[in-house]
């Protein structure tokens, strides 16, 4: 997903789940600052580089792919955009390196995605912006893995855009092309894909690379052979699971804001949707990219509070956070935000790690063996009084 659902989109979420129009705009903020936090913005900050929860083109060309740099780059991806869907996930005549690559396969309603809502419970709106934005994301990229893999990400030649022609749809083939400074286009079906390479873990079979930006457009619908399912045949229909992800943030946030007393899976607010499902859907299938798409949502969202909503601005809470005193930093905009990102990689990581599966690196019980971790995660662990993982 992109700007236009990670901010415009949870804003309006947010604003129908029951938030005020400042407490949306630092939800909404939150979730799209998932897609700028790096390595490269921490370090200008002086901020902890293990709460980074994306990696910049620049970054991942000079990513390490052995074991600790896979580990870094599964921690960053899984925790974030890919979050698995089943740990335990059994196939057979399959061997355990290909297994625990196949158990991180995204796919929306996973019990990873109640441990994300129920870990923002209670905590900072910063908190409550990072787990909607993993929420949208096992939508939008389902199917794929947050880990390089060439077995489990790449696709093939069989891949086919459903586009709407009147009052029927057709099929047109997907021609990729590997130009990331070449605009998608949308008219003749000619999309940019991560090149080829037959390499297990090259960074180019990272997450949806191979799919180019179509798991990200909300318009899209299309086939392909996906590699874990055998190259099976898969449908992907964006518009229909878009707004299914947009009714599950609307359920969470009525959750997180204390106006039901459970998350529960597979559950989704069609009711205070209702009112707005036409509005939705129709933004939803424009055959459009940015900025088209934000302004349509940016348009329903100001109607629906009758506020303005700021465009993002990467660098509006910075100054605050670098002028803070050292003792005070946990307590701005970024830090909580620091603080909820290191949370929720923390947590998934430690799943995974539990699960018997070492591509997200190690986990330590604080509570057993005391804190061994790194030191980035000191913090956390203080302020949640030993319940924190190292």
């Amino acid at each position: 997903m992109q700007r236009d659902f990670h901010y415009y989109a949870t804003y309006c979420a947010a604003y129908l789940a029951g938030y005020s129009h400042e407490e949306c705009l630092s939800i909404c903020y939150s979730a799209q600052f998932v897609d700028w936090c790096s390595v490269t913005l921490l370090s200008k900050l002086k901020a902890p580089l293990s709460a980074a929860t994306t990696q910049l083109q620049l970054e991942m060309m000079d990513a390490r792919v052995d074991r600790v740099g896979l580990q870094d780059i599964t921690r960053i991806w899984a925790s974030f955009h890919f979050l698995p869907y089943d740990l335990y996930a059994t196939r057979k005549r399959c061997g355990k390196k290909y297994l625990d690559k196949y158990r991180l396969i995204c796919k929306p309603n996973g019990d990873l995605l109640v441990d994300t809502v129920e870990l923002a419970k209670g905590k900072s709106l910063q908190a409550v912006g990072v787990a909607m934005h993993v929420l949208a994301d096992t939508w939008a990229h389902s199917y794929f893995a947050g880990t390089p893999s060439f077995a489990i990400n790449n696709t093939n030649y069989h891949f086919y855009e459903i586009v709407p022609d009147g009052d029927r749809f057709i099929e047109r083939k997907v021609k990729f092309i590997h130009n990331p400074g070449t605009p998608d286009d949308f008219e003749n079906s000619v999309y940019v894909n991560s090149l080829y390479q037959t390499s297990e873990n090259t960074i180019m079979n990272l997450g949806h690379g191979r799919a180019g930006h179509l798991p990200d457009y909300s318009f899209m619908r299309y086939k392909y052979l996906p590699a874990w399912a055998d190259y099976q045949e898969i449908l992907k229909d964006n518009p229909k699971e878009y707004f299914s992800a947009f009714c599950q943030m609307v359920y969470a946030l009525r959750y997180l804001h204390g106006d039901i007393q459970t998350f529960e899976k597979d559950t989704y607010d069609s009711e205070k949707v209702a009112p707005y499902e036409a509005r939705i859907k129709a933004i939803l299938i424009k055959r459009q990219g940015e900025p088209g798409a934000s302004k349509d949502w940016k348009a329903l969202g100001e109607e629906l509070s009758g506020c303005t909503i700021d465009d993002f601005d990467i660098e509006r809470y910075q100054d605050e956070y670098t002028g803070a005193e050292k003792e005070q930093k946990d307590s701005t905009f970024l830090g909580k935000f620091i603080l909820a990102a290191l949370s929720q990689k923390s947590m998934v990581t430690n799943r995974i790690f539990k699960s018997g599966n070492k591509l997200a690196g190690y986990s330590i019980e604080y509570k057993k063996k005391g804190f061994r971790g790194n030191r980035d995660f000191k913090g956390l662990v203080d302020q949640t009084k030993g319940g924190g993982k190292a």
